[in-house]
């Protein structure tokens, strides 16, 4: 694992965006799922910016949301309409460049990635319990590959979707499971505030286990984790 703390959040940012244009810019078909969110909100702006300043073939980027969460009589999900609005549209990206996972593909979504030449890039961040992409506690296998989590009107993730967004909530997410994550070929995880500060310190320095689901991510060889003086304050 490479740890590198930053000053602050903007200079956190810069060097997001730069990892991710080096890959991007690689001159072949490179298969990239990037959150969403805002903790990498400021990257993506920086990466727009850089983007109008580099010549290389953008279309050769094939973009993976790594999780999806449902919306009732939506297109699209909570993932991909964030995605879309922080990222795919600042950016340009083209919808034949968009590789959809929803409820309806997502069993067949590991064999797709394969068949697309694996995960380049995985970019994540950590949630206050500890999950990453769709991988909550209560629900979380390091076993599983792609998988479904149902969701009921009863359930504190129903509950707190539905208090956070204009839609209602589906009937289900799926994600990219740990198996999934950890069969690309390079990860990336990013946390900035005090909030986090915690939860870093168990993720890193903390037992591997289902738990704190993110403390997995250890275990992969090329993972890099990008962290401002805030978030590191509780690292030994």
């Amino acid at each position: 694992m490479k740890l590198l703390v930053t000053e602050n959040y903007e200079t956190l940012s810069q060097i997001t965006a730069d990892i991710v244009l080096m890959k991007w810019a690689e001159s072949r078909r490179v298969n990239l799922a990037l959150t969403a969110g805002s903790s990498p909100k400021r990257a993506y702006e920086i990466l727009a910016d850089r983007l109008k300043q580099v010549d290389f073939d953008q279309s050769l980027a094939h973009f993976y949301n790594f999780d999806e969460i449902t919306l009732k009589d939506q297109e699209y999900g909570l993932t991909m309409q964030a995605l879309t609005e922080e990222l795919f549209l600042p950016l340009g990206i083209e919808e034949e460049n968009i590789e959809v996972l929803d409820s309806k593909n997502y069993q067949a979504y590991d064999q797709k990635i394969a068949a697309d030449g694996g995960l380049d890039f995985v970019l994540m961040g950590i949630g206050s319990d500890g999950h990453f992409c769709g991988n909550l506690p209560e629900f979380t296998s390091f076993d599983y590959g792609v998988y479904r989590v149902p969701m009921a009107p009863e359930d504190e993730l129903y509950k707190m979707i539905d208090e956070s967004s204009p839609h209602t909530p589906g009937e289900e997410m799926v994600t990219f499971g740990p198996q999934t994550v950890l069969a690309a070929k390079e990860l990336v995880l990013i946390a900035n505030g005090e909030k986090k500060a915690g939860i870093i310190k168990q993720a890193l320095e903390g037992p591997i286990t289902e738990d704190v689901p993110a403390s997995v991510l250890r275990l992969h060889p090329n993972l890099t984790v990008i962290l401002d003086r805030a978030a590191a304050s509780q690292l030994s």
